[in-house]
């Protein structure tokens, strides 16, 4: 069987944000899916099981599964639109946060994804501490902080505590944002050492809270947003009702061949 490594919201391969994509008829055990996470170890590792333009969809980082995974889910549908269904142009999966999709145009791929409403909270000594680095103000979605920082460079020469982000009682993961720069309405970046991932070069889901967030500031409901890791990678999002549209390109980097007898 064939794993495939994708860069997601990238049309150059060693940027973006890399995941590994398993596509299978037959499903695999939470037991193998832990271990080829760890195997791995990229910031997460997509399985697909079913065929036929419908099928479910799990994420494990080397930490343990997630319940949302934009980067992962992009990659998983350039794999299936481009080696597995090449005449259709949408996928659905079913996965642990409702049905989501992913629809070719182009060599752009969009994704239907829930928002995720925010508000605001105080800004403890805490952030500041775990980030070294003043705080402007900090939101909330339904799990992760937001933490808004003054400038872009803020961001990007941001070398957050990772035990000390590790300790935040709040969230599984920290999210960073300033204004943007250069057409870009906003910069942000991921942390996740909860789960054994310290940065999420592009993390696609925390845009789902993060343009509900810059929205109300900016009195906009489509942006364009930049990743400001070391890879770095550009995401647009639009927010359509109660959905988010996510949308990016991405770049086979490399497939393995994988033996049956290990996965099965």
């Amino acid at each position: 069987m064939k794993m495939y490594q994708v860069d997601a919201f990238t049309d150059q391969p060693f940027s973006g944000n890399p995941a590994a994509v398993c596509v299978s008829e037959r499903p695999f055990t939470d037991s193998v899916m832990k271990k080829l996470a760890i195997e791995n170890n990229l910031s997460e590792t997509a399985f697909a099981v079913g065929s036929n333009g419908g099928y479910e969809l799990r994420w494990f980082t080397p930490g343990g599964e997630i319940d949302l995974c934009g980067h992962a889910t992009l990659a998983t549908g350039f794999v299936i639109l481009n080696y597995f269904e090449p005449k259709a142009s949408r996928i659905s999966f079913r996965t642990a946060s409702g049905i989501l999709t992913v629809t070719r145009n182009g060599d752009e791929y969009s994704m239907d994804f829930p928002l995720i409403e925010t508000r605001p909270i105080d800004v403890s000594e805490d952030f500041s501490d775990a980030i070294g680095c003043g705080v402007v103000e900090a939101a909330i979605g339904y799990r992760d902080p937001i933490l808004l920082l003054e400038t872009a460079d803020d961001v990007i020469n941001l070398n957050p505590d990772m035990g000390k982000v590790k300790e935040l009682k709040d969230g599984l993961g920290l999210f960073v944002t300033a204004p943007g720069y250069d057409g870009f309405d906003f910069v942000s970046r991921a942390f996740w050492p909860k789960l054994n991932v310290d940065e999420d070069p592009v993390c696609g889901s925390m845009h789902c809270s993060l343009i509900d967030f810059w929205s109300k500031k900016l009195g906009k409901s489509s942006m364009v947003a930049r990743q400001v890791s070391k890879r770095g990678g550009t995401v647009k999002v639009e927010i359509i009702g109660d959905r988010v549209k996510l949308s990016g390109k991405a770049v086979l980097f490399a497939t393995f061949e994988m033996d049956d007898s290990i996965l099965f």
